[in-house]
């Protein structure tokens, strides 16, 4: 597991010891930035259920401006503070040990505002339904939410609240949809 490009290109990040950690596989990660290349630079990225951290260290390498990352999992959140650290990426980077919907209430509260968020939760548990009905609290209005979900985890085909499918692309097992604001 690899940062693909930009000013951290070819940084070998830590991956989990245990499967209870699903990164987001290196051709994915550049499907998905091949994607919305133009929506990075100078983004403030929220990156929910991160995991490794691997997606929102490749926005920031490719020039996001701050990256929040938001996991409930300790081998999670010291992985990411890891990857952080060997990208040198503390100064723009902020790691919240919780559960996403009370990390959305807080960020929220304190009025984070964000142009891209990245979520991969856990298959089959019907999170991203839940997680876009609550995210529109700390989305720009033009914000871009991506989501990593397996093929058999239905996404919503209707608009959930202000959310709306743009793109959908399969890897494999894994599809990538991508929500605008409708």
């Amino acid at each position: 597991m690899r940062i693909i490009a930009g000013a951290f290109r070819g940084r070998r990040l830590h991956a989990p010891k245990s499967n209870r950690i699903r990164p987001t596989i290196d051709r994915v990660r550049e499907a998905v930035f091949n994607m919305i290349a133009q929506e990075v630079p100078g983004a403030k990225v929220l990156d929910l259920f991160a995991g490794t951290g691997a997606m929102g260290l490749e926005a920031l390498s490719r020039g996001a401006h701050f990256c929040f990352f938001v996991d409930k999992s300790s081998e999670a959140v010291s992985l990411i503070g890891e990857n952080v650290q060997l990208c040198a990426a503390q100064d723009r980077s902020r790691i919240i040990h919780g559960p996403v919907a009370s990390a959305i209430r807080r960020l929220g509260s304190e009025n984070e505002l964000f142009d891209l968020i990245f979520m991969d939760p856990p298959y089959g548990k019907g999170y991203i339904e839940k997680t876009l009905e609550i995210v529109g609290a700390v989305a720009r209005n033009d914000a871009l939410v991506i989501a990593e979900h397996h093929i058999k985890d239905k996404p919503p085909l209707v608009p959930v609240l202000v959310w709306q499918r743009d793109r959908e692309r399969r890897y494999g097992d894994t599809l990538i949809s991508v929500y605008s604001s409708s």
